[in-house]
């Protein structure tokens, strides 16, 4: 069956969110240039395409996927970037929205345990998947606190469909979009706007429970103490929905998204870094159009751009001087952290870790001082460790592990080489002491990035590893638009914009972002009609 056009025959869908086709091709004889191939910018390729335009990928790296990278060597394939995949039906969702399924493109292992924690005091606790459990580990620590788990989780999965259904799903992304019958229909979540948390302490006394509920902003970019606790959500998303992994890494991931952008027409060219984004003059019915320059590639004429990278780069490094001078914006904003990062392959068995592990002191604060208020190296790190190999045997080869280790830094901060070894034996001594895992003399891969790393490879202010953070002031439509200010034409997509950080919300961002460009270009101002395939 093919899928390359939404005038062609397609699956039949649900007749609700899922499956729907726009009727005709609202952008036919439009040619668009998106600049990066992250997940947001192949989502907004594939919606654009599935709507009629000629669509052009440039992408700087050797590799699509932006932060979702892979290492491939000796028989390894390391994840780079993002390794929790969560939400699964946002995904379902985006590959049914071109009559496809997921189970096309990559596999899906349940794990179980979800994650493991180590405390640095020498305590252990394990989340198993299912309710009763979790509800028994709470237990554990403090009485009453599997009841109220309960009650917790009931009001993360409230927030979640409020959230989802209200406010991400749909494209809010001005803030005249909040003046929406649904939107005040959900002032109830207003009491979410304190601080997460504020609002987790009012469920649990117990330290190590509340950080169990607040661990996940971290994938949010933000602190249990500058994130709005609307984020119980994410609570929802691990302990109710589950935590994934798609075999082969979230790489395999991309893969399957270039292989639907490829069948919906997509042109994809990397190693070809965008040099200049010019506004052309001369474009004969006044509509946009835009000169993009490559690095080796010459200069071609699109008209309209969508930018993947990061805005910042894009108008101080590739717009023409002052066409958008947003400098003292961006100046105060609050980035996400960024990240030291160490990827090692490992001769032998790693039996103590399970696929997720998450290693952290008693007390988190003073780590969270040094990302957001008084930047600096922590002392007393939390940190992530990803061995991926105990549940995916295509990721390492034969009787060897692949091993991930994350730990949030500060943006900005000066990592040279030097500092970065200093660190990398301090977080191998401390996994050592806490989980008894000291795997040091059986390496035989290992490379790592850091601040600079993403500076440089990804364009990325102050070499955030995200975004920017999702603090109250930069949620929801407080984050930048999907429409370049003052540039007809010229649009963002990616962990920047609406509805912000992580792999779902970047899909979701391509849809907006496509939609943008489609109201933009119909001569009405109206999207199409939108119409179930069922009926096509």
């Amino acid at each position: 069956m093919s899928h390359a056009r939404p005038d062609r025959e397609r699956g039949a869908g649900d007749a609700g969110d899922t499956g729907k086709a726009r009727a005709g091709e609202p952008l036919a004889g439009e040619s668009i240039a998106v600049v990066g191939a992250g997940f947001g910018g192949l989502s907004a390729a594939a919606y654009l395409a599935d709507a009629g335009a000629e669509v052009t990928v440039l992408e700087r790296n050797a590799h699509p996927g932006g932060y979702a990278g892979r290492i491939e060597r000796d028989g390894f394939r390391i994840d780079t970037g993002p390794s929790w995949y969560l939400m699964p039906e946002v995904f379902d969702r985006f590959f049914e929205q071109f009559g496809r399924e997921t189970e096309e493109f990559y596999e899906l292992t349940a794990l179980d345990p979800l994650y493991d924690v180590y405390w640095k005091d020498g305590d252990h606790a394990r989340m198993p998947p299912d309710r009763e459990g979790q509800k028994a580990l709470f237990e554990g620590y403090e009485t009453g606190a599997g009841d109220r788990l309960d009650d917790y989780l009931a009001d993360a999965a409230e927030a979640y469909e409020l959230g989802m259904d209200r406010f991400v799903y749909p494209s809010r992304s001005r803030l005249r979009d909040m003046l929406d019958i649904d939107v005040v229909r959900s002032a109830r979540a207003l009491p979410k706007l304190r601080t997460m948390d504020n609002y987790v302490g009012s469920y649990f006394d117990h330290p190590k429970l509340r950080q169990i509920a607040e661990y996940k902003l971290v994938f949010l970019g933000g602190s249990p103490y500058n994130t709005p606790a609307i984020y119980t959500l994410m609570s929802h998303v691990d302990m109710n929905l589950g935590v994934y992994h798609p075999t082969g890494g979230i790489a395999s991931v991309i893969d399957g998204m270039v292989e639907l952008a490829t069948d919906l027409g997509v042109t994809l060219h990397t190693d070809t870094p965008v040099t200049a984004i010019e506004p052309a003059d001369g474009a004969t019915d006044g509509s946009p159009a835009f000169d993009v320059a490559t690095d080796g590639h010459g200069v071609d004429r699109f008209d309209r751009v969508v930018a993947n990278a990061a805005p910042t780069h894009v108008e101080a490094d590739l717009l023409p001087d002052g066409l958008i001078d947003r400098e003292a914006y961006w100046d105060s904003r609050t980035y996400a952290p960024s990240a030291f990062l160490l990827y090692f392959g490992v001769e032998g068995e790693i039996p103590e870790l399970e696929h997720h592990s998450l290693v952290l002191p008693t007390d988190w604060k003073p780590h969270f001082e040094t990302i957001f208020d008084d930047p600096g190296w922590p002392e007393d790190p939390a940190y992530y460790v990803h061995v991926p190999s105990e549940t995916d045997e295509t990721v390492a080869p034969d009787g060897h592990e692949a091993v991930f280790l994350l730990v949030p830094l500060a943006p900005g901060l000066d990592d040279d080489p030097e500092t970065r070894e200093r660190f990398r034996e301090l977080v191998l001594d401390d996994l050592a002491a806490t989980t008894g895992v000291d795997f040091r003399d059986r390496i035989v891969l290992e490379e790592s990035a850091c601040v600079s790393t993403f500076a440089d490879r990804f364009n990325a202010p102050q070499g955030t590893a995200l975004a920017l953070s999702h603090t109250l002031k930069q949620t929801g439509p407080l984050r930048p638009a999907h429409r370049a200010p003052g540039v007809d034409g010229l649009y963002y997509v990616g962990a920047y914009t609406n509805p912000g950080i992580g792999m779902p919300m970047c899909l979701l961002s391509g849809e907006h972002a496509s939609e943008a460009v489609i109201e933009d270009a119909t001569s009405d101002g109206m999207l199409p009609p939108v119409v179930p395939t069922s009926t096509r």
